[in-house]
């Protein structure tokens, strides 16, 4: 045991810098005191939270007084949505599951509220056999044909 070497070593490492911790103002500030290179570039735009500046349009809509809706189902159209479908004695319910919509949609179109859809419009006429579009609304929807 004699022969055994028992003093203490210490070595110590540093750890690699992260790329993140080289960007930082103190570690530019140090390499540049050494006199090692230094690139700095800027990105368009970057680490600003401005919005664009204000273009040639914005005045000549700020002036615009025309207030843009969308359109909504007509009252004779949701009166005949209700009509026919008490006439073959569904719920709102019954008719959305019925056409595959949500309960909401019936509810909205019988009460003038809701935005047209074509598609939904069609599964409702071919639901309660009924036109709902076009000029013969309110006529019974004919019978398809087999092919």
């Amino acid at each position: 045991m004699a022969d055994s070497d028992w003093d203490t070593v210490t070595i110590l490492r540093k750890k690699p810098e992260k790329a993140s911790q080289l960007k930082t103002e103190q570690a530019v500030n140090k390499a540049r005191r050494s006199g090692a290179p230094v690139e700095t570039s800027s990105k368009f735009g970057a680490a600003s939270n401005r919005r664009n500046p204000t273009t040639l349009n914005t005045a000549r809509l700020d002036r615009e007084t025309e207030e843009l809706k969308h359109s909504k189902v007509s009252s004779d159209v949701s009166k005949l949505i209700m009509q026919g479908r008490q006439a073959k004695g569904w719920t709102q319910k019954d008719l959305a599951t019925n056409i595959n919509e949500k309960p909401q949609v019936i509810q909205e179109y019988e009460q003038g509220k809701g935005v047209p859809n074509q598609q939904i419009l069609g599964k409702i006429e071919r639901a309660i056999g009924m036109r709902l579009r076009g000029k013969e609304k309110g006529t019974p929807l004919a019978p398809r044909g087999k092919k």
